[in-house]
């Protein structure tokens, strides 16, 4: 697929941008192994003043970035003002927490003087998606760069124009030429440069089958890797739910980004004694939604990214239905030629159809009944699946409990799954292994070196 801005509202072809030859990549692979031997020596407070530059420049160019998200991906625009405030948030937490996160930690021993100290590996290789075009790369890039290491971004073929942006703010945000750099590379490339000398890691977000290939191509190279993959969170209504609430959040969390998010809720669980009304309450907060330009205010989903993920979500919906879905709600299509998919509800959904086995990568939410909470915990651990999940009760307690049944990554107790700079990041199972953020997100990506002085 050709890097290129293709805009899902209008279906236009903006700009389309050559990929790096073969000897441009060598090249800028030296410039980042340069860039290490520098970037490495110098100071916590160094690192800082560059990264607080870059939550500046975020905040002060918000309107901008937030246009080129919008374009390039059709998130909708105030959707895309959030992400980039949220990562210049990232910047700011690892400017000025990363030498705390990152200080020697003196141990007891009876040799002497221990220390357990975290050095900088080298070039760490991100490879990310489109959906959230700047804030999966941040979260990448200031635990990377604040660690002493430097970063090459491998994007998603559909936001050029968001990675060259990225690569930009580094730059006038003082980070050395080398330090992070953006690489226009097909899947063909990624393989070479996994196997460079110069890269000592790789972090990927993106689908399962990517990570799989990573995973493989690095685990060859005795590269270690950080994935973070798909999720089909389940979103568990208990009996004694506050269903008003839960069928609000529940509308919210599933059409995040016009349901293109990882954590996105996407199985609802529901115990039967309250499914008939939290299914009418949430079919009739679906209907309140407004499709269309994501660049109006009023617009709450825009089109998806891309025509050929809009086309394998209507497979994945009607091969469901062809065995036993019902489709008890489906919105009327906005009147615009972009890439738009009706928010769709669907009950009578079991094992071995794909709106039970797979991700729904869309506006599409899978009502799932069960008897009680045992059922309910058993029904959310039926997945490949380990990413997030919540759990809607007014026992806090019993919430608590519950979440620590449930296999994934993150539980939420009525709250909407997301992430924190504080809070470490990441799924089991299929959806992948490692964290991110947090003090073990900036702990991924160094050398854990003992040190005894006897």
């Amino acid at each position: 697929m050709p890097f290129q801005t293709l805009n899902p509202y209008t279906s236009q072809l903006i700009q389309t941008f050559p990929n790096h030859s073969e000897k441009q990549v060598n090249e800028l692979l030296q410039k980042a192994a340069n860039a290490f031997k520098e970037w490495k020596r110098t100071t916590f407070e160094q690192r800082s003043l560059r990264m607080l530059a870059c939550a500046t420049i975020l905040l002060n160019k918000k309107q901008a970035f937030a246009q080129l998200i919008t374009l390039e991906m059709g998130k909708p625009f105030k959707e895309a003002v959030a992400e980039i405030e949220k990562c210049a948030v990232a910047c700011e937490y690892y400017a000025h927490h990363a030498e705390k996160l990152l200080c020697d930690e003196v141990v007891e021993t009876k040799v002497g003087k221990s220390i357990i100290a975290y050095q900088p590996l080298g070039a760490v290789l991100a490879i990310m998606p489109w959906n959230f075009p700047f804030w999966q790369v941040f979260r990448f890039a200031c635990p990377t760069l604040m660690a002493g290491n430097v970063g090459l971004l491998k994007h998603a073929p559909n936001v050029p124009q968001c990675a060259l942006a990225i690569e930009a703010i580094f730059r006038e945000a003082g980070f050395p030429e080398g330090v992070f750099t953006n690489l226009f590379i097909e899947p063909a490339i990624v393989e070479n440069v996994i196997a460079s000398d110069v890269v000592h890691a790789v972090t990927l977000t993106g689908s399962e089958m990517a990570g799989s290939k990573v995973a493989s191509i690095a685990g060859r190279n005795l590269k270690k890797t950080v994935l973070e993959l798909g999720g089909s969170d389940p979103f568990i209504v208990l009996a004694d739910a506050d269903l008003a609430h839960a069928a609000q959040m529940a509308v919210k969390g599933r059409m995040l980004n016009t349901g293109q998010s990882c954590i996105c809720a996407k199985r609802f669980i529901v115990v039967e004694r309250v499914a008939e009304e939290f299914i009418h309450l949430f079919q009739q907060h679906m209907q309140q939604l407004k499709g269309g330009n994501p660049m109006a205010e009023e617009t709450n989903y825009g089109p998806l990214a891309r025509q050929d993920l809009t086309e394998k979500l209507r497979q994945q919906v009607q091969r469901s239905v062809a065995l036993g879905a019902k489709v008890v709600y489906e919105a009327e299509l906005p009147a615009a030629s972009g890439f738009f998919f009706p928010p769709t509800i669907l009950t009578q959904v079991g094992p071995g159809m794909p709106a039970y086995e797979e991700e729904l990568f869309g506006p599409v939410a899978t009502i799932l009944l069960v008897k009680d909470e045992a059922e309910a915990i058993a029904v959310a651990n039926d997945s490949r699946y380990g990413l997030g999940a919540s759990v809607w009760t007014k026992d806090a307690a019993a919430g608590e409990r519950i979440a620590k049944q449930i296999e994934a990554g993150n539980v939420f107790i009525n709250d909407l799954v997301r992430s924190d700079p504080k809070l470490p990041f990441g799924g089991i199972k299929k959806s992948g292994y490692g964290r991110e953020l947090s003090y073990l997100g900036i702990r991924e990506f160094v050398n854990i070196q003992t040190i005894v002085v006897a």
